[in-house]
């Protein structure tokens, strides 16, 4: 494979990637405000959305890490750094 076939399709990965996030936020943000607004028109003594938001907002910031905090939080790099590690007995 060529360097240029090489670069495209890293460049293919990294838009799916990024395409998968905005999905997965745009999804969350929304099913967050409707949960929100059946919270407070049914139960609004208590919060009980809070526990959603909390719980999918971790996946949330995980997903934000893994796209965008750099390619070594749970990408191949670190997969292959903990594969030497377990490998080398350390």
């Amino acid at each position: 494979m060529s360097s240029s076939e090489q670069a495209l399709q890293t460049a293919q990965r990294r838009v799916k990637e990024l395409r998968d996030f905005y999905v997965h936020l745009t999804v969350y943000i929304l099913v967050i405000a409707l949960l929100i607004i059946i919270n407070l028109v049914t139960s609004p003594n208590f919060y009980w959305f809070l526990f959603p938001l909390g719980g999918w907002g971790i996946a949330v910031v995980l997903h934000a890490l893994r796209t965008f905090g750099g390619r070594r939080f749970l990408g191949p790099e670190w997969e292959a750094h903990k594969m030497d590690e377990f490998l080398s007995g350390e």
